[in-house]
């Protein structure tokens, strides 16, 4: 039991901490989704081809990302503004068929694609009293979505 004990404690404390990794990332894609699907659904005047969208498109797409609607505190503890960006860019087509019709109809330089990435540091759970830091390690995210401007 003397010689088996701290290596099944390692592979416990291994774990819970990969397992929390998945966890965060999960919510930090659910975010990131969440935001592309609620900037997508703005109106077109707020968006160009390039750069970031206008109007408060980004201020608000951000505070979704960084907070639940329905809790209104932070998803993680150290998420910033900066963490998040929020840009768009034109495309013409999807594969070989123009897309320039429908309620895109007229857009002579495409429908815009609001792109929603997010990168966060990783916060151990258990591993910082063993050692285990976490520098280095990133939540990542990103999500595009094509504007309807409904």
């Amino acid at each position: 039991m003397a010689l088996v004990a701290p290596l099944l404690c390692a592979i416990l404390i291994g774990s819970v901490e990969l397992g929390s990794f998945f966890y965060n990332e999960h919510i930090l894609t659910k975010a990131v989704r969440d935001g592309a699907r609620f900037a997508a659904r703005q109106s077109f005047t707020n968006y160009g081809c390039t750069g970031a969208p206008g109007g408060t498109v980004v201020a608000n797409t951000r505070a979704l990302v960084r907070t639940s609607l329905l809790s209104g505190s932070d998803r993680f503890a150290d998420i910033q503004n900066g963490d998040i960006t929020v840009t768009t860019r034109c495309t013409t087509t999807v594969g070989a068929q123009d897309i320039r019709s429908g309620i895109y109809n007229g857009m002579t330089a495409g429908a815009p694609v609001v792109t929603v990435q997010a990168v966060v540091d990783y916060t151990p759970v258990i591993g910082a009293a063993f050692g285990f830091s976490g520098v280095g390690l990133h939540l990542n995210a990103k999500q595009e979505a094509a504007v309807t401007g409904i």
